[in-house]
């Protein structure tokens, strides 16, 4: 029993069916709410001077806000973007619970929202730990479980969904080169960490099982391998006479023939019908 099955055992009331779908449709309500009240998004992101002044709200409300999701863009994109996003998340959320179940998906879920709120606190305002992340998490978890699964870029080009995260993979990592382009090496160097922390649920869940998994599907292979060399016979020749005994693995120039009682045998040692035969043919 591992320690998830524990876990389930004792505390399976935590279990929330379909987190994913309702963390995106309250992601979409905040997000009409700061379009018709733009004045409440700054009180809805992380602040952490704000919140040990004792706007405690902040802590979660951080999680919904919708600037860090389509922020910056006309709202004909943002509306778009978002209309992707649930579509998304709420394909992800049933594929999850599909491989992993009810309970371990929500587990996934609990720590990236932990994680998230560990990093926002831990790196007074270095890293913005959003909750764009959650999805990011899921969207590589869902890729790693799912790579040949395909969307459809511009509606058009079918891509991998793998690809796609490993452009995301890439993005992340060109972020820290431009950091140290620009001399924040420090910085660079311990964001990283706090990246460690935030998908700390898809290595967990995804991306360590998984390897785990293939590296042991290489070490069965090979001992298969082994296997089955280690039991093939040492002259496993093709052909061989019948009298001789001998193949064209101990002599190559040899040829064989067959005669009418589905024997082998090699030029030397056939059969007077067989050799007639063959003069009949050469005189042909």
């Amino acid at each position: 029993m591992t320690w998830i099955d524990r876990l389930e055992r004792r505390f399976g009331w935590m279990a929330f069916p379909s987190l994913l779908r309702f963390y995106a449709i309250l992601t979409a309500m905040v997000f009409v709410l700061e379009q018709l009240r733009p004045d409440i998004r700054p009180l809805l992101e992380f602040d952490l001077l704000a919140i040990l002044s004792g706007e405690l709200w902040r802590v979660v409300t951080f999680l919904f806000a919708s600037s860090h999701v389509s922020g910056g863009w006309p709202l004909p994109l943002q509306i778009l973007f978002m209309y992707f996003v649930i579509r998304i998340a709420f394909m992800m959320s049933d594929a999850l619970e599909g491989v992993w179940g009810v309970f371990r998906t929500t587990l996934f879920f609990y720590v990236g929202i932990l994680s998230l709120i560990v990093v926002n606190f831990g790196s007074f305002g270095l890293l913005s730990g959003t909750g764009v992340y959650i999805y990011v998490s899921a969207f590589f978890a869902f890729a790693t479980l799912f790579p040949k699964v395909e969307f459809l870029m511009f509606f058009v080009l079918p891509v991998q969904v793998r690809f796609i995260a490993l452009f995301g993979v890439v993005m992340l990592l060109a972020q820290l080169a431009d950091l140290f382009l620009k001399g924040a090496t420090l910085i660079a160097m311990i964001i990283p960490l706090f990246y460690v922390l935030i998908f700390a649920n898809y290595f967990l869940w995804a991306g360590i099982p998984v390897l785990r998994g293939r590296r042991m599907l290489v070490k069965a292979a090979q001992r298969r391998r082994k296997f089955e060399d280690a039991n093939q016979p040492a002259n496993d020749a093709f052909h061989d006479c019948v009298v001789c005994g001998r193949t064209e693995k101990s002599d190559p120039r040899l040829e064989f023939r067959i005669s009418a009682d589905g024997k082998e045998y090699c030029l030397n040692h056939l059969p007077e019908e067989l050799e007639k035969d063959g003069e009949d043919q050469d005189c042909k």
